[in-house]
């Protein structure tokens, strides 16, 4: 199976970051009844542990059943393990936490794929998964 481009990829992670910010704006608006209609304060853990766990949520139901997104399907790529099945939630779970690292420092964890030779970036090294380029009709 062949890798995606790093364009492709940045491609697929833009259309799923705009559905993923609209989906956080849902769980804002249904959790801010119970906060009274307020803005949530930085005294209130809850409210960013629970963006967390829906954003991981998110990525890791796609990622565990189909292993794609919409963005990874608009640009056909899907997300499998290193015998080529769907990943794992543990799996989905190590990559959720490593590319948020990866975003942390600037994006390198992603831009790794352009040095490294079987084009991985620090994600898909550490959860033992990887991108793959889908054929039409799978």
């Amino acid at each position: 199976m062949t890798k995606p481009g790093l364009l492709r990829h940045l491609a697929a992670i833009i259309y799923d970051f705009l559905l993923l910010v609209a989906l956080l704006f849902l769980a804002t608006a249904i959790l801010l009844p119970f906060n009274h209609g307020e803005a949530f304060s930085q005294q209130q853990i809850f409210y960013p542990l629970y963006l967390f766990v829906v954003s991981f949520c998110f990525y890791g139901w796609f990622w565990t059943h189909g292993g794609q997104t919409l963005g990874l399907k608009s640009w056909k790529i899907k997300v499998l393990n290193d015998k080529y099945e769907l990943i794992t939630w543990r799996q989905a779970f190590i990559r959720f936490i490593t590319s948020l690292f990866s975003w942390g420092i600037l994006g390198l964890g992603f831009l790794w794929v352009l040095i490294d030779k079987n084009q991985r970036s620090w994600h898909d090294m550490t959860s033992k998964t990887g991108l793959f380029v889908v054929s039409p009709g799978k």
